[in-house]
């Protein structure tokens, strides 16, 4: 009986903190969108260009989060690690591409 209540509550805890970083990162996402919307004046700006990096980095995370918390395989830290080196991948060829153009 103590087992169960041990991981219930572990459980619990679990799903609390992933909702807290899930919802933090939403918040993050949403106020980059308000922020890219409102500077629409000038579309080369440097400021919008970094939001919008910003806002793509956030997303990728959120993805990683979501696929975290609702993975059910065994193998979770190696899925972990080749979402995390897919990211960084993703994020260097973006600025490469950025530097090229540039």
């Amino acid at each position: 009986m103590g087992e169960q209540i041990i991981i219930a509550m572990t459980i619990i805890a679990m799903a609390v903190i992933i909702g807290m970083t899930l919802n933090g990162l939403a918040e993050k996402v949403m106020e980059a969108k308000r922020l890219r919307y409102t500077a629409k004046a000038d579309p080369q700006s440097p400021d919008i260009r970094a939001v919008a990096d910003r806002q793509q980095l956030i997303e990728d995370r959120l993805r990683v989060l979501e696929h975290i918390a609702t993975d059910r395989g065994s193998l979770l830290a190696d899925e972990i690690e080749a979402l995390r080196r897919e990211t960084l991948s993703l994020a260097q060829a973006k600025r490469q591409t950025e530097d090229a153009v540039s």
